[in-house]
């Protein structure tokens, strides 16, 4: 059962039209709480863009057609997160991690996402030649995306509760790990 094949292309302005779109998309709006605005998306991905945030967002792309996005950050470089992870689980030094989305309704349940989560945690390796992990915290009630990590590979890790992305959420959280 092999994944579709799936290229990464790093997010660019001109595709901050389509970002909003995505994020204004029910499902995706459901599990990713952000502004949809342009100014917003301006304000979050910018920063990636220009290359002052050490974050690297990329877009999936099959047969040549953009349908989700994908960012790859090393805990080290988010203390907030690295702290609330640490809580419920051992981060490992030089750990990464992932946050993605399918954008379009059609690209969903074909194993896009699940090549897109792969690609990125190869991406992520190659990128980090020190990383030796990459922890992903998943909302439980969030199914169809922890699904997609065990699809591309990832073992359950840990359990527990996180500041949920959705604040409508309750705080359940499993986390998937990949290790190179």
């Amino acid at each position: 059962m092999g994944l579709p094949a799936v290229e990464l292309r790093p997010l660019r302005r001109a595709d901050f039209p389509l970002l909003c779109r995505w994020l204004a998309e029910p499902l995706v709006a459901r599990w990713w709480d952000d502004d949809p605005s342009p100014a917003a998306v301006e304000r979050q991905y910018g920063p990636s863009v220009d290359g002052t945030d050490p974050t690297a967002v990329y877009l999936g792309v099959h047969e040549g057609q953009p349908f989700g996005l994908v960012q790859v950050y090393a805990f080290a470089d988010e203390p907030e997160s690295l702290a609330e992870l640490s809580a419920i689980c051992p981060v490992p030094a030089g750990a990464l991690s992932i946050d993605y989305l399918v954008g379009e309704p059609e690209a969903r349940g074909c194993g896009l996402g699940a090549a897109m989560i792969a690609a990125a945690v190869a991406r992520g390796f190659a990128d980090h030649p020190g990383a030796q992990d990459v922890l992903v915290p998943v909302a439980l009630g969030n199914e169809g995306s922890w699904r997609a990590l065990r699809r591309a590979g990832a073992r359950w890790y840990a359990a527990g509760e996180l500041v949920p992305d959705n604040p409508v959420d309750p705080p359940d959280h499993v986390v998937h790990r990949f290790t190179r």
